[in-house]
């Protein structure tokens, strides 16, 4: 069955049908981008390939969501989700889109943040400046040339983040705002 406009409808007669569209381009691309940010994660934060969840009890979660290795996982696990439902042929619906972006933005804008400061407080200092003033430290030849300047792995997460904003401004444009089967 398909409306007027050639869109395919789903549910029988007399139901409140829900209109199938195509995935626009920019969530398809998330493919992509979805598996980059889960590796900068990943490394960033050095999630281990499998992690539990305390579920025991309700305040269980208290310790565990100020964790920024379990933040990272939690965001990874839902870029998973964005990875399966950006892949062609997939079929997922606008709201779905929306609440899994949504659901990681708060996560993502603090990780460049928390990256420093998991950094910052494993450095040996001491030997930070002993091999500064040697000049033994590789790192510093990819590091910012100004304090000002954003670390280029910052910008490209930064970056990425974008393209998130983008396939769902782009979900949310070609649904006309309301829900809508993509596939």
């Amino acid at each position: 069955m398909s409306d007027e406009a050639g869109h395919e409808m789903d549910g029988e007669q007399g139901d409140d049908p829900i209109v199938t569209i195509p995935k626009p381009n920019e969530l398809l691309a998330l493919h992509s981008v979805t598996t980059e940010m889960f590796e900068m994660l990943r490394r960033w934060f050095e999630v281990p390939p499998s992690v539990a969840l305390d579920l025991r009890e309700i305040d269980s979660a208290v310790r565990e969501l100020g964790d920024p290795q379990m933040i990272a996982a939690v965001a990874m696990r839902k870029l998973q989700a964005l990875h399966l439902l950006a892949t062609p042929g997939v079929r997922t619906a606008t709201d779905v889109i929306v609440s899994i972006v949504n659901d990681l933005e708060r996560a993502l804008l603090q990780a460049p943040v928390m990256r420093l400061k998991r950094q910052a407080a494993a450095t040996d200092w001491d030997q930070a400046f002993v091999d500064l003033e040697s000049g033994g430290v590789a790192e510093l030849e990819v590091a910012p040339a100004d304090a000002d300047d954003l670390d280029p792995e910052v910008e490209r997460f930064i970056s990425l983040h974008d393209q998130l904003h983008e396939a769902m401004f782009a979900v949310i444009e070609a649904s006309d705002g309301e829900i809508r089967y993509l596939i």
